[in-house]
């Protein structure tokens, strides 16, 4: 069976200079900017935007905006496919992993795992699985046990030994909200994450991410366009020091700029009763080059790799384990 030693982490640097591996999903926002020949001005970009915005939510005691910069490592976490009896690994997990330099005290301070998220068997659940369970249908339901397999495995690589090695904390994953629901403003507000927002009923991403142990609140930073959505173990206002949430919020924001600029990089702030929209009309682009279509492409054809290489040819020993994980 799949044991907690099973996965092994691997970190890269991520600059202006990252090539993506041969192993790494092509969709995930750090590779897909890499691509082409704009590459290395994207980079240049996306960093240069996640400094500025890191020392815009850092201000105090940082007059002229330039105290801070955030170093990216991307962590890829791999697992021995011994329990099928192969001498062999799948590529299950990508995250980004963010150092803060402090240049006026002259010292590094550790960041956060997780970030971004990027997974091989997400992409199969929510590109091959669930259209070939609703083909034909008429109204949208999903498979019974969606979802168990791939949190049973992220709940496993982060209570492993290895994980524990290298990061102090649990990861925070923070994403898009979706374009399927409405956000509505509250009078919560906090000094970093900014104004909260709540919703009536949870996405098909936030019931996948419950799955995955975490829990998930709605905040608008300051100067934001819009809501994040904010996954996390535990407590998110209490568990995570100021920097290390101003580091998430400075990358994801950058992200999310590039990859969703009608609701991220929009000209005006969501109002209280917000629902997101890829057809906004009223909003700026960034100077890097990106095609969201090809994205989704990709994640069609990175799904049909999981179910040809993972999915079918270990699908007894997977749900095997897993209802003895869960259980």
């Amino acid at each position: 069976m799949i044991r907690e030693t099973a996965f092994e982490i691997k970190r890269i640097r991520f600059d202006e200079n990252y090539h993506p591996s041969d192993r790494t999903r092509l969709t995930t926002n750090f590779a897909n900017l890499a691509r082409g020949e704009s590459r290395q001005e994207n980079l240049r970009n996306v960093l240069r935007m996640i400094d500025n915005r890191f020392n815009g939510l850092a201000h105090w005691d940082n007059p002229m905006g330039d105290r801070y910069s955030v170093e990216l490592e991307i962590v890829s976490i791999e697992m021995d496919l011994a329990f099928a009896g192969k001498n062999d690994s799948f590529p299950l997990i990508e995250v980004l992993y963010t150092t803060i330099v402090d240049k006026k005290a002259n010292r590094r301070i550790e960041g956060l795992a997780g970030n971004s998220f990027s997974s091989y068997v997400r992409d199969y659940d929510f590109s091959v699985l669930l259209p070939g369970y609703n083909k034909n249908k008429v109204e949208f339901t999903v498979p019974q046990n969606y979802g168990d397999l791939h949190g049973n495995l992220f709940k496993s690589v982060v209570n492993s030994t290895a994980y524990r090695k290298n990061f102090r904390k649990l990861p925070l994953i923070c994403l898009s909200v979706s374009t399927n629901r409405t956000y509505y403003r509250t009078e919560n507000q906090h000094p970093v994450l900014g104004v909260e927002y709540q919703q009536r009923e949870f996405s098909l991403t936030d019931q996948y991410f419950n799955k995955m142990g975490m829990q998930v609140r709605y905040f608008m930073p300051h100067n934001s366009a819009a809501p994040l959505a904010f996954y996390f173990f535990g407590d998110l206002l209490s568990d995570y020091s100021t920097l290390e949430l101003i580091s998430t919020i400075s990358v994801m924001e950058s992200f999310q700029k590039v990859y969703r600029p009608e609701i991220y990089n929009a000209n005006a702030a969501a109002p209280a009763c917000y629902k997101p929209s890829l057809q906004h009309q009223d909003y700026s682009n960034t100077r890097i080059v990106y095609d969201r279509e090809e994205r989704s492409q990709l994640a069609t054809a990175q799904g049909k790799y999981t179910e040809e290489n993972f999915i079918e040819p270990y699908h007894d020993f997977l749900e095997q384990w897993s209802a003895i994980y869960a259980a």
